[in-house]
């Protein structure tokens, strides 16, 4: 008897959510997961905000408003916080023939909220842990975001800045403008999104490995499916990519990386891989000009940097549990799409790298620039690089690995080599 009642509850709840109103408005949301590893499928720690490329007006834990209490003399200089991944730029688009309120409010259990815009009425926690894992409800509320459909001759102004080439292309869609007043000097903020950033310690559903051959394989470890995968390989202007309509959990697939002369020029490689990567977003519910800010926001990264890459694109269930969504009231539809980004540290460029290294102790001034340049063309990816690349090195070679990257970075950036560097050194 008991069991019959609690399925006619059930069926009444059920009943009663299905009844629930709805908001006359969509939203869409996109976004993406960075990490980083070597050729053994082995998740790398990296400092992700050494290179944020946003504008000033952005706020983050340095410049956080509200009278919050910053967070230490600069918590966001380079070689700060340290993690397995980096989540880039998720913004949240409206669409909506009429003015209303939504309030709006993002979790992140797993991470930490780094950056967003406009200001938010509540948003912690208002700390820097010491590994980003151990956040409790880090979150985002805006509470009252007010959506204008404006006409184009009426648009209001938006905050400009000179910096921020991975924010401002997001702008080129549709979608309403956005008007929120936290209270505070800045007074209402206009945008059209809404707009946050994250870092987190946890592991994405898909693990790449390579061997010396130059095999790559992939293998989703999560629950569901992964859809539409593109294996990248750039090298001095040059490319290839394979495209994977699905994996199913559990399965691997595996893709050849090495770059022929004979490939895809940049420019060629980055008009057909940016338009499949679109098409993959629109398959995913994405409006087209949302798709396309999407992959102009991140051409320069995604398609320009040389490297081995996946791109690929989350189950809609792992990105609900990983950033719970609230909006109040619910729209008519929602769509959400995150892509995975694994960037791949290969056995060649380990190898490449440790033999600069060692040319480079050798007090040859040229063979010194030579590593330099090898650093600086891994970018942001440099340190974890080294990571591997200084496995089993002599202490000489670790030291003078330091220095050059010192030389690169205005403040160390080397995650994981804090542990085979005496002295100065000792990053953390």
């Amino acid at each position: 008897m008991k069991k019959i009642l609690l399925g006619f509850l059930l069926i009444a709840l059920n009943i009663a959510r299905a009844a629930e109103p709805r908001a006359d408005y969509t939203a869409h949301e996109w976004g993406t997961f960075t990490s980083v590893q070597g050729g053994d499928g082995v998740l790398l720690r990296w400092r992700p905000l050494e290179s944020s490329l946003l504008p000033g007006f952005v706020y983050d834990w340095k410049r956080p408003g509200l009278n919050r209490p910053v967070l230490g003399p600069n918590p966001f200089s380079k070689g700060s916080l340290v993690s397995l991944q980096r989540m880039e730029t998720p913004v949240i688009y409206f669409y909506s023939k009429t003015e209303q309120t939504v309030y709006t409010s993002v979790k992140f259990p797993k991470g930490y909220i780094t950056e967003w815009f406009p200001q938010a009425g509540r948003i912690g926690p208002a700390f820097i842990p010491d590994n980003p894992a151990t956040v409790n409800e880090s979150r985002i509320d805006w509470a009252r975001v007010t959506l204008r459909p404006v006409a184009e001759k009426n648009n209001p102004p938006l905050p400009a800045d000179k910096s921020g080439s991975h924010y401002f292309a997001a702008r080129e869609t549709d979608a309403a403008f956005v008007r929120v007043d936290a209270g505070g000097e800045a007074g209402p903020e206009i945008e059209k999104f809404l707009f946050y950033r994250g870092v987190g310690d946890f592991p994405t559903p898909l693990v790449v490995r390579m061997n010396d051959g130059g095999e790559l394989t992939i293998t989703n470890t999560g629950g569901g499916n992964l859809a539409h995968l593109f294996v990248l390989t750039l090298k001095q202007g040059h490319g290839t990519y394979f495209h994977f309509d699905s994996l199913a959990p559990g399965e691997s697939r595996m893709a050849p990386v090495n770059v022929k002369s004979d490939d895809l020029s940049q420019n060629d490689l980055t008009a057909l891989l940016g338009r499949d990567v679109a098409n993959a977003l629109v398959s995913q519910g994405l409006f087209q000009r949302e798709a396309e800010a999407m992959v102009n926001t991140w051409r320069d990264s995604w398609f320009a940097e040389d490297g081995v890459r996946v791109l690929y694109l989350l189950p809609r269930a792992w990105t609900d549990e990983t950033l719970p969504l609230t909006l109040n009231p619910a729209p008519e539809s929602l769509v959400r799409v995150m892509v995975g980004r694994a960037e791949v540290i290969t056995p060649g460029v380990q190898k490449e790298l440790r033999d600069q290294l060692a040319a480079a102790a050798g007090g040859d001034a040229a063979s010194r620039e030579s590593a330099i340049a090898g650093l600086k063309k891994l970018g942001r990816f440099a340190a974890p690089a080294l990571t591997l690349a200084l496995k089993d090195a002599d202490q000489k070679i670790i030291s003078l690995s330091w220095q050059l990257l010192q030389q690169i970075t205005p403040q160390p950036a080397a995650a994981g080599l804090q542990a085979a560097v005496p002295g100065p050194g000792n990053f953390e």
